[in-house]
């Protein structure tokens, strides 16, 4: 099987990714985040990674993520938008959801913040996939 993955697609739809991120947990929705995780100004200074290397380490998910999900695109058939949305549903429901779901239901973390990232995530995956077929 030859797939010819368009690396352009694969990188603009990390940086959406990205993007999509910085803006919920920037100015959307920050100062929740903040207040259900249970961090302050000074515990956000003392995270055990630098603001530069969780950036660094997102953005390789976020490529990973990407080039998965144009392999999902291309072996399931996807050549619509509509389509595209589907799968990032699908996507999303089928392994992002339920794998997130740990950290309310295991974690003690607020059912809250388990909404708050999880429709961030589906956000983000469905950008991702319209990009991708946009691009490819």
């Amino acid at each position: 099987m030859d797939i010819s993955i368009s690396w352009v697609a694969v990188f603009v739809a990390a940086v959406a990714n990205m993007a999509v991120g910085f803006v919920w947990y920037g100015p959307l929705f920050g100062k929740m985040w903040q207040s259900l995780m249970g961090f302050n100004e000074e515990s956000m200074k003392n995270m055990p990674l630098t603001a530069k290397q969780a950036i660094s380490g997102g953005f390789v998910t976020a490529l990973i993520m990407s080039y998965v999900l144009a392999h999902f695109a291309y072996l399931s058939g996807v050549d619509t938008v509509s389509g595209g949305l589907q799968l990032a549903f699908w996507v999303w429901l089928g392994f992002i959801a339920t794998a997130s779901a740990s950290s309310f239901l295991w974690e003690g973390k607020p059912f809250k913040l388990f909404v708050l990232n999880a429709v961030e995530q589906l956000v983000a995956l469905s950008l991702m996939v319209c990009v991708i077929l946009w691009l490819w």
